[in-house]
């Protein structure tokens, strides 16, 4: 089955939801439904605990980056910055993680173009 033809079934679980749902319900979801998909098709998680729990990919700000970013600003603010003053940042570095387990679980050809693009892939 071609990724392109799930297009109108796949589902994309939001960030706020790593506040309702434990990894752990995830982990177990992906493996009874197999990666999510059953009833609903492939799901693509907002972060990349989501890729390694058994959703297919997870396209989403690199939080390592975020959390670093965040730190100049304590440093700025701790050296007598005002806040209000502190240009707003946007996330610049992304990272794509795509589970090739669950994609075979669930019969999915991801095409080589996407390959070549994820910062990681899981085997």
């Amino acid at each position: 089955m071609k990724l392109a033809r799930l297009q109108s079934s796949a589902r994309a679980l939001p960030s706020t939801l790593r506040f309702s749902m434990s990894f752990s319900s995830v982990r177990s979801a992906a493996i009874s439904r197999r990666g999510l998909s059953t009833a609903h098709g492939p799901a693509v998680g907002r972060d990349r605990r989501f890729a390694d729990a058994g959703c297919l990919m997870s396209d989403a700000e690199d939080l390592n980056e975020m959390h670093r970013r965040a730190a100049t600003y304590v440093d700025r603010i701790l050296r007598g910055a005002k806040p209000a003053e502190l240009p707003v940042e946007q996330p610049t570095k992304f990272e794509l993680v795509i589970n090739m387990k669950t994609a075979k679980a669930l019969g999915l050809t991801i095409p080589p173009l996407l390959l070549a693009r994820a910062d990681e892939i899981i085997q």
